[in-house]
């Protein structure tokens, strides 16, 4: 089941079970991917990875949205838009520990060594291409790539 037929599913689920903020923070983000697959001269299909950015973009300006309101001294509107990022973020794939991302990106290394390539800086490229589609998404890709740079350097 792709990410958006689940998102739809529980649509469903959420107003069967009543819950209006998660019924609502779905609709909300099933209605973005829509607009998102209109946009532009021909329509699209988005698949589960550029879902997933969608999520990942929607629950940060949920959080920033909800920071703006705390400052402001609005403590109920923060809270609403922080309890809708945490309906977003449970779509999204478990993160990655940076542990993890370094055994990749070793591995990553290891593999394009075994081909026999020389690896240096100038190889940044070929070593980030198959970590990114690894860690997709699961991982801030700028500390990806200076963990790729510390490893070659």
């Amino acid at each position: 089941m792709s990410l958006k037929d689940r998102l739809k599913a529980d649509v469903v689920g959420h107003m069967k079970a009543g819950n209006k903020t998660a019924l609502t923070t779905v609709r909300n983000v099933l209605g973005e991917i829509s607009t998102r697959e209109k946009s532009g001269k021909t329509p699209i299909e988005l698949d589960d990875a550029q879902v997933t950015s969608l999520l990942q973009k929607e629950a940060a300006k949920r959080r920033d949205t909800a920071r703006i309101y705390t400052e402001a001294g609005e403590v109920d509107r923060a809270a609403a838009e922080v309890a809708e990022a945490e309906i977003i973020e449970e779509y999204l794939p478990k993160p990655l520990s940076r542990e993890e991302v370094e055994a990749i990106v070793d591995e990553a290394i290891a593999a394009l060594k075994a081909d026999g390539q020389e690896l240096s800086m100038r190889s940044i490229g070929a070593v980030m291409k198959p970590v990114t589609a690894k860690v997709a998404g699961r991982f801030d890709g700028k500390t990806v790539s200076e963990i790729v740079r510390g490893r070659l350097s």
